[in-house]
């Protein structure tokens, strides 16, 4: 029953990382130079060049794959009237707050620790993203 909501936080975790998931794949691949996939994640990330729409519109989309997941979650448990809906919202509450949460935590150990070590070993220039080197 659970395994369709660690499906939803998973899939949203890393949809939340294709900003700069594919630089580090591109080059992994040899698909590209460095240079190239370093100034696509710089362009992703923080909007240059009229791209500044895509990384909230990620995170937007992120949220509701989430939400999404949740909710057909808690329909495959049998909540699908509003009444139902009442009787468990303290369950429905805390597992949406857990959700969230382990979702965001994921997100930021992906993308800050486990990418920014990729690229790095890689050659992309990140040396400066880590967050424990500032």
């Amino acid at each position: 029953m659970l395994k369709g909501l660690w499906r939803a936080i998973l899939s949203s975790s890393l949809l939340a990382t294709m900003c700069c998931f594919p630089s580090v794949v591109i080059v992994l691949f040899g698909l590209s130079s460095v240079s190239a996939a370093a100034s696509l994640s710089d362009t992703l990330y923080w909007g240059g060049e009229g791209w500044g729409w895509f990384r909230p519109t990620l995170l937007a989309v992120s949220a509701a794959t989430l939400a999404a997941g949740v909710v057909l979650h808690f329909r495959r448990s049998g909540v699908c009237t509003l009444e139902e809906a009442v009787r468990q919202r303290r369950a429905i509450v805390n597992t949406t707050l857990l959700a969230f949460s382990v979702a965001t935590v994921l997100y930021l150990i992906v993308n800050y620790v486990v990418l920014t070590e990729a690229g790095i070993a890689v050659g992309l220039p990140w040396e400066s993203s880590r967050v424990w080197t500032k």
